[in-house]
């Protein structure tokens, strides 16, 4: 495979969540990249303990925003090749089906998920 270039639009995992971007920069081990939609909402929670509600702090994990920029290890960064979906509207897909496995899951971790993402919501689509 080609080494990726700046200009070039990738998947890219960053933390629990999926974004489709624009590299901006190379950086080391790192791509800098743009955000231009969201392909997996983040996972609600403390990320290093899983689907786990008995944590100290239940994270309210935000998708990254419109057009930010975030430095994303290179081994989490793939081509993207397709038409670049909507920001808003794939962000609204992907916090559907988010809710929806969690409305699937009985756990109390997925309860109080399911209270993040309608916190969120009403921030996101206002």
């Amino acid at each position: 495979m080609s080494e990726l270039k700046i200009g070039d639009y990738v998947t890219a995992f960053y933390k629990t969540g999926k974004y489709i971007g624009e590299i901006t920069d190379i950086r080391g081990e790192n791509y800098l990249v743009r955000v231009l939609a969201v392909a997996k909402h983040p996972m609600q929670g403390d990320i290093h303990t899983g689907k786990d509600a008995d944590v100290p702090f239940f994270h309210e994990r935000r998708a990254l925003a419109y057009r930010e920029q975030a430095n994303m290890p290179r081994k989490m960064v793939k081509p993207f090749e397709g038409e670049v979906p909507d920001y808003k509207a794939s962000l609204r897909e992907a916090v559907d089906k988010l809710k929806s496995e969690l409305t699937a899951d009985p756990s109390l971790w997925a309860e109080k998920s399911l209270r993040n993402i309608e916190i969120l919501e009403q921030d996101y689509f206002k």
